[in-house]
């Protein structure tokens, strides 16, 4: 009776306290009232999106914000890279390329904020995850250095998907994986990167995207909070990824 009860309600708030500890441990996003903060976007305030701070007053729009483009319109040739660096196409069938792509993301990819952890996505998740039915190669874009080794130091991937907005159906892709690696971080690739795979996007008649990001970017339609479940919490807290409350113990 009561005991249960009260062990429940235990239960429940030391699942609380470790789902904050990881929040506070391991959190890769930014909180919603960093948006109010957020500085000049150089490169997204030049994009066909709306900015932080604007607001549509009519619900009944639910429009494209930039028309389609002809073909005829369509830049044909991609986008010049910084010197040394060249683009490739990513055949993510092969073995030894899905090799390259998962050391880039395994030691360059999304981190915590003291660079402690990383996503390990493994190789088979990955191809599955590019290769879908209808998928495109052309939307699995590296960037290799232009001499030597030619190692694989940038990536971006998009795949075909079809949206629902507002009640319409909207051809679209999500793009994922955009990963620089850390000592070209100061090069801006990022946004050429991103500006090659729209255009790659736009030559097969798609003119629409999403994307998520941990970081508040012009401007999130949607939000969502992760919750994890603690598998080896002694472990977590040793490696550093998790920490105890205050009055928290292991034995507990």
């Amino acid at each position: 009776g009561d005991a249960n009860a009260a062990a429940a309600a235990e239960r429940r708030a030391d699942v609380m306290q470790l789902a904050e500890q990881l929040r506070r441990g391991g959190s890769l996003g930014a909180s919603s009232s960093d948006a109010a903060r957020a500085p000049a976007h150089k490169f997204w305030d030049t994009q066909p999106v709306p900015k932080l701070g604007e607001t549509i007053d009519d619900e009944a729009v639910n429009g494209v914000i930039e028309p389609d483009k002809p073909l005829a319109e369509l830049r044909q040739q991609p986008y010049a890279m910084p010197e040394g660096f060249g683009w490739s196409d990513l055949d993510v069938t092969s073995e030894d390329v899905l090799k390259e792509i998962y050391t880039l993301l395994n030691e360059n990819y999304v981190e915590d904020d003291d660079a402690m952890f990383r996503f390990d996505y493994s190789m088979a998740f990955l191809q599955w995850a590019l290769t879908p039915p209808n998928y495109e190669p052309t939307f699995h874009l590296g960037v290799r250095a232009a001499r030597g080794s030619k190692k694989l130091m940038a990536f971006i991937t998009g795949v075909p998907a079809w949206m629902t907005v507002r009640g319409k159906k909207v051809r679209a892709v999500e793009i994922n994986f955009l990963c620089v690696h850390k000592k070209l971080r100061t090069k801006r690739l990022a946004p050429v990167l991103i500006k090659e795979i729209t255009r790659r996007v736009n030559l097969q008649g798609i003119f629409q995207a999403v994307y998520t990001a941990g970081v508040v970017l012009p401007k999130p339609i949607a939000s969502c909070r992760y919750y994890h479940r603690s598998l080896d919490p002694k472990k977590l807290i040793e490696i550093g990824f998790s920490r105890l409350m205050p009055r928290l113990t292991m034995a507990r």
